[in-house]
């Protein structure tokens, strides 16, 4: 059990983390201690060379200036005095017998016609001398005299060892603090590093939960920000915005449904009760399932158009964009509907310049033409016009559609792009209340906005704006 615990644990990013950042900070701290050990090391030892030089150039200046005498002399003072303590001095003739010899007290034992002399050729060298048991080591620079005297003078690496051991041992005694403070730092790295995790991991249990307002705290907007937790959970937020965008349209769909459908159901449940109801010869029955065929047509394309309409509202309408002039995908809708503005005494004219062209889906495209100019027609008025307009603006290309005919209360016209809703003068037309709605939502998927502008009795301009380049191609 007790195992299991630990490997749950280890196995977490949180560990690993702070393994990670742990190590870093003490191998670092390791790192310096090693280099400032050497850099030490190095100074110590040149300062020793530096006191071994002072001290052979004095008895240098003492032998130029007083003489060979005068040098052992001083020699042996110094040794007496014990002011010579630490330093290897040895005075040889120029067959390399000892004259005198001062030795360091930890190389007392050290027989001095057994160091290393010059060589005849030589007027100046180093030679260094270890201990057998332990790692002091003796530095000797040699030089020679007049007459052919040689002069040598080292020191003992004992104060230096010495100071380097003291520095190995406060090192040493700090390393458990350097470890406490590395494993503290890293775990303090990760918990911070690891926070918009965390938020992220409680955003998605509380949805779990069914909190479906839950939403990733965020440091900095995505716009200002560069880290990369921050962007995934801007990212996520806006994912849950567009799931919940979905989820709201798709309840209110179902409402709609339920709504709009009760109509349609009922006609066809009236129509085959009083079918049943009544004796009809084939003519009759034939007429009922023609109009049953009618209202299941109108089901349809209510469920059609409103999963249409929830899609592009929540973003995730499928657009099959290309590079299209707009001029024969208006001047076609415009055919179709030909017959019709006939029937009314209605003229349709599409002034669009040929050289306009925009990244659209054909199909939806052509579908907001149809409807537009179907309104224009329904609701424009005997012997009138409908006249369609495209110029480039900005970015983009306006296109207007305007009529005519009743027009639209200044109440009605805030609402005209809801879903379902007709103002009290469209009631009398037969029609879903979902066109301008379905509209509005393709023109939105595609990157563009829509406005309506009226008067009543005299005119109503529907505009919509679309950009060269909709976002989903940039």
């Amino acid at each position: 059990m007790f195992s299991r615990r630990i490997k749950a644990v280890v196995s977490t990013t949180a560990f690993r983390l702070t393994a990670w950042y742990s190590s870093i900070f003490i191998l670092s701290s390791l790192a310096l201690f090693l280099l400032a050990f050497h850099m030490l090391s190095r100074m110590v030892a040149e300062q020793d060379r530096a006191r071994i030089t002072l001290k052979l150039n004095e008895y240098l200046i003492t032998s130029r200036e007083e003489g060979l005498d005068a040098l052992i002399e001083e020699i042996s003072r110094e040794k007496r005095d014990y002011r010579s303590a630490g330093f290897f001095i040895r005075l040889a003739d120029e067959e390399n017998h000892t004259l005198i010899c001062s030795l360091p007290r930890r190389f007392k034992n050290l027989d001095c016609s057994k160091v290393p002399s010059l060589s005849p050729d030589e007027s100046r060298g180093m030679v260094t001398l270890k201990r057998r048991d332990d790692e002091d080591v003796l530095e000797i620079i040699s030089t020679r005299l007049s007459k052919g005297y040689i002069l040598q003078v080292g020191k003992s690496s004992t104060e230096r060892e010495k100071l380097l051991e003291k520095f190995n041992k406060i090192f040493l005694s700090m390393l458990a603090l350097v470890a406490i403070v590395g494993l503290a730092s890293g775990t303090f790295m990760a918990f911070k590093a690891l926070s918009p995790l965390r938020d992220l991991i409680q955003a998605v249990e509380r949805i779990r939960a069914g909190s479906m307002d839950a939403r990733v705290k965020i440091r900095m907007g995505k716009a200002h920000g560069h880290d990369e937790l921050d962007i995934l959970a801007w990212l996520f937020n806006d994912m849950l915005e567009r799931i919940d965008r979905l989820v709201n349209s798709m309840k209110e769909s179902l409402d709609y449904v339920a709504h709009d459908l009760r109509t349609p159901v009922t006609r066809l449940r009236a129509i085959v009760e009083s079918t049943f109801q009544r004796q009809e010869d084939k003519e009759a029955l034939k007429n009922a399932l023609m109009d049953c065929a009618e209202e299941a047509e109108r089901i349809s394309v209510i469920l059609s158009s409103l999963m249409d309409v929830s899609e592009a509202e929540a973003g995730v309408m499928s657009l099959n964009l290309k590079r299209q002039p707009i001029a024969p995908i208006i001047k076609h809708a415009v055919e179709l509907y030909e017959y019709v503005a006939e029937e009314r005494e209605i003229t349709i004219s599409a002034d669009i310049a040929e050289n306009l062209v925009l990244f659209l889906d054909k199909n939806r495209f052509r579908q907001v033409a149809a409807n537009l100019i179907d309104n224009a027609i329904k609701y424009g008025k005997r012997g009138g016009r409908v006249e369609i307009t495209a110029e480039k603006k900005d970015n983009g290309v306006v296109i207007s559609f305007s009529d005519d005919g009743m027009g639209i209360p200044s109440e009605d016209l805030p609402r005209i792009f809801d879903r379902l809703y007709r103002g009290d003068k469209s009631r009398s037309q037969k029609g879903l209340g979902l066109g301008l709605c379905m509209v509005k939502a393709v023109i939105e998927a595609h990157g563009g906005t829509i406005e309506a502008e009226s008067v009543v009795s005299k005119k109503t301009i529907i505009r919509i704006f679309l950009p060269v380049m909709p976002e989903t191609l940039h």
